[in-house]
């Protein structure tokens, strides 16, 4: 995959994953694992979701360097834009707040393949993974213990602070810790995708890569 693709995969999935989210807010069934903590937090110091996502994420990122993790210029990307894209996008009347159970299903498992399918352009660019998956390897290489037990770990804890600081928990919550693994099963399987085969460049690589993009740029155009 050439540069320029891997960078649209990387803006548009992000973007997508943004909008994903908060097609899950609302649906109002409850919140995903990590945004009833970013609600949660956001309502008890008085901040906006992606600012205090934006936050969570640099804390994350602090922690999983320490934990000896690298991060990609994706990372970096992923810290900010998912906060402003979620506070550009909560306040639109484009997506209706859900008032029933049945819309407000239809709404939360469109939402879950969303972020999914975003999920699968978003690891496809190649320029390294969200602050939150890599705690999640952190965790495993650290303790030995499963990736999806680590993961486990990290949502009910989250979730659990959240809950305990006023963040809406529901069936919905219940769903999306247990759906979104279905959904990016599902997706990945119908566009053939084996995200084990991808190699994500640290921002050292990246910066290399882009030097050497420019140089043969100037050079075909000299």
């Amino acid at each position: 995959m050439n540069l320029w693709k891997r960078l649209v995969y990387l803006f548009l999935g992000t973007f997508l994953l943004s909008l994903g989210i908060v097609m899950t807010m609302k649906a109002n069934l409850g919140y995903a694992p990590w945004d009833v903590f970013h609600r949660g937090t956001a309502d008890t110091v008085g901040m906006s979701i992606g600012n205090v996502s934006i936050v969570a994420s640099l804390v994350i990122s602090i922690i999983v360097v320490l934990l000896g993790e690298k991060l990609g210029i994706g990372t970096i990307f992923n810290i900010f834009a998912i906060g402003i894209y979620i506070d550009l996008l909560l306040p639109l009347k484009l997506i209706p707040e859900m008032q029933s159970f049945i819309p407000g299903m239809i709404m939360l498992i469109l939402g879950l393949f969303l972020c999914a399918f975003s999920s699968y352009l978003y690891i496809a660019s190649g320029f390294g993974a969200g602050p939150r998956d890599s705690l999640m390897v952190a965790l495993e290489r650290k303790t030995k213990l499963s990736i999806g037990l680590c993961r486990g770990i990290i949502e009910v804890t989250v979730c659990l602070i959240g809950w305990i600081l006023g963040g809406p928990v529901g069936i919905g919550t219940v769903i999306s810790a247990f759906g979104i693994g279905i959904c990016v099963q599902t997706v990945f399987a119908w566009v053939k995708f084996d995200a084990t085969s991808v190699k994500h460049e640290t921002i050292d690589e990246t910066v290399k890569n882009l030097k050497g993009f420019y140089k043969k740029s100037v050079g075909e155009d000299a």
